[in-house]
């Protein structure tokens, strides 16, 4: 019997309200921090001895600087070139922003004289050390990364680069040498049967007259062995000689019809 698969319950759902916080809040606090931010920061450009309109440009700096900075190191993966520079940088303009607004309400509460050169010496170097760091984040490239494809990889790992593999073809053994084929030889002439030899070579005489399908008879075999100068010879020795030896080299003869119907008073 199969195990009950255990059953996922979904989390509860957020209230709308806490989502409608959440979406625009955000963005609503992030402007009011940085129009409240802005007059401290003003004013300590102004200690360090900026004028109107340059002044203004010192919020501007601190706020845009922390929040790329931040941006940089919470989007690079771990290890990643440049992530511990931007780090750093998001770090070093956060203590910057604290710093100026620190610095700009003891001033402005008398716990603070403006004057000092230290303060006057590291506010003017703000604006150079921002732009240096800007540079150095943009020319570092953003490393590509891609998935991986395996199933077995749980949703919250990270993500890794992956190489890419090559597929070699197998090396496979060398074949044995094979032996040379055997040359073909001309086909095999058919064999002709050998010749028959008669004893009795009259019998060459007559056996032509079996190759028109029939049986010849004592008349025709007289006159082929006339005709082949053998002169007139008995109708026994035709039947029971010549004819006997050359049906004897060839049984099947006997069983060929005869060539013509026996005249009366003619033996076979």
């Amino acid at each position: 019997m199969a195990a009950p698969q255990p059953t996922h319950t979904p989390p509860p759902r957020t209230p709308w309200y806490a989502r409608l916080a959440t979406s625009a809040g955000r963005p609503a606090v992030l402007g009011a921090t940085l129009i409240m931010s802005m007059p401290g920061e003003y004013h300590v450009a102004r200690f360090a001895g900026w004028s109107d309109p340059w002044a203004y440009g010192m919020p501007f700096s601190l706020s845009a600087y922390a929040g790329i900075a931040a941006v940089v190191a919470a989007t690079r993966p771990k290890g990643a070139r440049g992530r511990f520079s931007a780090t750093v940088g998001a770090a070093f303009a956060i203590v910057l922003a604290l710093a100026a607004q620190v610095v700009a309400h003891l001033v402005n509460t008398g716990h603070m004289n403006h004057d000092q050169a230290w303060l006057i010496a590291v506010t003017s170097m703000v604006p150079p050390a921002v732009l240096a760091h800007l540079l150095h984040l943009a020319a570092t490239p953003t490393p590509v990364v891609t998935p991986s494809a395996s199933v077995d990889t749980p949703a919250a790992a990270p993500v890794v680069e992956q190489a890419e593999r090559i597929e070699q073809a197998p090396i496979l053994p060398p074949l044995p040498e094979q032996p040379p084929a055997a040359p073909q030889l001309p086909p095999v002439e058919e064999q002709l049967p050998a010749p028959i030899v008669y004893r009795d070579p009259r019998c060459a005489a007559v056996r032509p007259l079996y190759d028109t399908g029939t049986r010849p008879g004592t008349a025709a075999m007289r006159d082929a062995l006339i005709a082949a100068g053998h002169g007139r010879v008995g109708d026994s020795t035709i039947r029971g000689q010549i004819r006997t030896e050359i049906e004897e080299h060839e049984p099947n003869l006997k069983s060929l019809p005869a060539t013509l119907p026996l005249a009366a008073g003619q033996n076979p």
